[in-house]
């Protein structure tokens, strides 16, 4: 049951909060002393605290009541405190509240204008709540993905990036192809690398080849292998990449650079783990996983002619999308700090330029950023300028109390997906909260 703690020292001011409380189903606890009411706060479980302001004689200092408030904020840092005040001159509460308090009433009070308060700050506190404990799952299922599975040390703290190593670790066991699609820069090798070690094959190699990084008349050779006098300078056999990864894992980054009389080659390979090197007749068995990435449309180049649709298929068992950093906002400050390694330290600023900059080049972006960062510090504090990131439009700038993309779904789906009482739980106005569902992605309700 929603639990209102009320903290006066005047019985009478509590009987006549408690009635109205009551009133409205809300189950009020009445302490006279702050001692009392801090006693209540560690064994009772309070949704929101209404406290006077004055326990004293002294109607105008406020000391007890400042105390009290100070102590509450510091053992329960998110639960909404209520002043009451008697003063004629208000500035010490309007003080607390911007201190965090949740608001403040003048005795004699108005019950419609208290309750209207009291019922408003139970939403929130049960929005906290949830926000809380979906924060608390996903931690939990973080630390249940690191103690399971080989991670190779990835740095994360996104549930996008939990959802998708959780794929990717889950599909290791099997030996199909697996396809990984994201951007360039995200860190499709790593998940590749992450694949392979949670896979029956781990204890074999783990070999990679950039397609797109080789002249296409030197891929197939790369891959199969040559005999001697196979082409121009092939002065002696060499094994290829298949050859080397036998027993282990062949991973084929951009893949759609491969030409289509590799992929004749590639397809066979899948379907019967034979091939023959360039120059060679000799057919060769292996037994190798193979895994694959692009951040090409692949279908779009079916459509043109450019690549294969049955070797698309054989690739794209199964598929495991990486999104990039700008959808994985809460893994940018986690991957900034990993790359400083203690070297310098980010400034306030700095971290908003970090979150507010939409990361194009993704995480080898922001290493980059914060290398040269690094450099220009020294061991002092990284400043924005340091940082050197081009300028972002204002609405982008999200700070450093800014809720990410996972809080703002969670408080959409407790709200019903009424935007008014989402934004009341994120403290947030309904325009701030729709430019942020708007950056997410999340369609409107």
């Amino acid at each position: 049951m929603r639990t209102v703690l009320i903290i006066d020292d005047n019985p009478a001011v509590g009987e006549a909060l408690s009635l109205a409380l009551s009133l409205h189903d809300i189950r009020p606890l009445i302490a006279l002393t702050p001692e009392q009411g801090l006693a209540l706060l560690e064994h009772e479980r309070i949704d929101v605290v209404i406290q006077d302001m004055n326990f004293t004689a002294d109607t105008t200092s406020g000391e007890e009541g400042i105390a009290l408030f100070r102590a509450i904020r510091q053992r329960h840092t998110d639960l909404p405190v209520v002043l009451l005040t008697a003063w004629t001159h208000l500035e010490t509460a309007v003080e607390l509240v911007k201190a965090g308090a949740a608001d403040y009433l003048a005795k004699p009070w108005d019950d419609a204008k208290l309750l209207a308060t009291v019922e408003n700050l139970l939403e929130l506190s049960e929005s906290t709540r949830e926000v809380a404990r979906a924060r608390n799952e996903r931690r939990k299922r973080r630390e249940d993905l690191q103690r399971r599975y080989d991670l190779d040390g990835l740095v994360f703290a996104s549930e996008a990036m939990a959802r998708t190593l959780d794929l990717a670790c889950q599909v290791a066991r099997s030996d199909v192809p697996v396809l990984i699609t994201g951007p360039n820069g995200a860190g499709k090798e790593r998940i590749a690398a992450i694949v392979h070690a949670n896979s029956a094959a781990r204890r074999g190699a783990f070999i990679a080849v950039n397609c797109g990084a080789l002249p296409g008349e030197l891929i197939e050779a790369e891959l199969f292998g040559a005999d001697a006098g196979a082409y121009t300078g092939a002065n002696k056999a060499r094994e290829g990449r298949f050859e080397l990864a036998d027993g282990g894992t062949l991973f084929l980054d951009e893949i759609g650079n491969l030409p289509l009389s590799g992929q004749v080659k590639l397809l066979r390979v899948l379907e019967t783990g034979q091939f023959e090197r360039l120059g060679s007749g000799r057919t060769r068995q292996v037994k190798v996983r193979v895994l694959s990435a692009t951040n090409a449309d692949l279908k779009a180049m079916i459509r043109a002619g450019t690549f294969r649709e049955d070797l698309y298929y054989r690739l794209n068992v199964i598929e495991v999308n990486l999104p990039p950093l700008s959808e994985r906002i809460d893994d940018i400050l986690p991957l900034a700090e990993h790359f400083l390694g203690g070297r310098a330290e980010l400034g306030d600023a700095a971290r908003e330029s970090l979150l507010s900059y939409p990361w194009p080049g993704n995480v080898r972006e922001l290493k980059n950023a914060i290398e040269r960062a690094a450099l220009l510090a020294g061991e002092g504090r990284i400043t924005p300028e340091q940082l050197n990131l081009p300028q972002v439009a204002s609405s982008a700038v999200r700070n450093l109390d800014e809720p990410s993309r996972e809080t703002v779904e969670a408080a959409l789906e407790k709200a019903g997906g009424v935007v008014s009482r989402a934004a009341t739980a994120l403290g947030l106005s309904r325009q701030a909260l729709y430019r942020r569902m708007e950056r997410y992605g999340l369609a409107q309700a």
